[in-house]
């Protein structure tokens, strides 16, 4: 028993100490697409009703506990149902409430978010075909003819605790998406061979990538930056090894990046001059 009790405090100091929460943060991530936005106004919704539900429930139950005691004198009834118009309606009143909440409060724009959710060729200015396998992640842009795997990039020392975790431990890849910013982007999901699954938190979006099958989801990222993300869908003994990295830059940042993509895939093809560089600075942000 005392073995035991030793061991809960040792457990509660590990989980009390800040390097064990500094992964955790009390909200969502920033919402940087449309879709994370509608996400978290749901969700902050749904939060704001059930507490409010919440905390009225328990106040009646403590009043009915402290007005109809045996002890204050109170005489229990004898019905077992509901045999008057008052009694009807107190039966009535909080199924209304709930059929109300649910199909209106919350059915309203739920739907709304779904609609939007799966709207992905409405003004689409991009198409990024996302492959997955075991256990990487293929990208192609179809229309500009550009195709290149992502693979993590943490050393291995680091995953067999040979050397410190790194900043982006596990979070890292060789060669990261880039996006143009604020255009909406369709992607296509599919998979060379098990079902994985393309998410990044700060979008909003997850979608399964399923072997046979092309599935649609689209963004529209209003923000510069390096957003990270995983498969999220058991894939195989690497499963925790498939990052996902996205570098969200300028329309001409993603040009140049774009040239030098293409440069690299036919080499006898003249790239500008000024054009080099810039795509450099941009795969250099990117792995930052």
């Amino acid at each position: 028993m005392r073995n035991i009790f030793k061991h809960g405090l040792a457990a509660l100091a590990a989980l009390g100490a800040a390097g064990a929460w500094a992964g955790y943060a009390f909200n969502f991530p920033e919402p940087v697409t449309p879709i994370a936005r509608e996400t978290l106004h749901m969700h902050n919704l749904v939060m704001v009703v059930i507490l409010v539900l919440f905390f009225l429930v328990f106040g009646l139950l403590i009043y009915s506990f402290r007005t109809h005691r045996k002890d204050a004198g109170y005489k229990a009834a004898k019905f077992t149902g509901p045999t008057n118009r008052k009694q009807w309606l107190w039966v009535l009143s909080p199924f209304a409430l709930l059929f109300f909440i649910d199909y209106v409060v919350f059915g309203i724009p739920a739907l709304h978010a779904v609609i939007m959710y799966e709207d992905t060729k409405t003004d689409a200015e991009l198409v990024v075909k996302v492959t997955g396998s075991q256990w990487m992640w293929e990208y192609e842009f179809p229309a500009e003819g550009v195709s290149f795997p992502s693979r993590l990039s943490t050393p291995r020392d680091q995953i067999d605790n040979g050397a410190a975790k790194g900043q982006h431990y596990l979070l890292e890849v060789d060669n990261p998406l880039v996006l143009p910013v604020g255009k909406k982007v369709r992607f296509i999901t599919t998979s060379n061979d098990v079902i994985h699954s393309w998410w990044v938190p700060a979008f909003g979006v997850k979608r399964d990538a399923v072997p046979g099958f092309l599935r649609e989801f689209w963004a529209t990222v209003e923000k510069t930056g390096t957003y990270r993300g995983q498969c999220s869908e058991l894939c195989g003994k690497e499963h925790g090894f498939m990052p996902v990295v996205v570098h969200v830059v300028s329309q001409e940042e993603f040009a140049a990046w774009l040239a030098q993509k293409k440069a690299a895939l036919k080499p006898t093809a003249p790239v500008a001059a000024a054009e080099v560089p810039a795509a450099a600075a941009v795969v250099a942000k990117a792995t930052q």
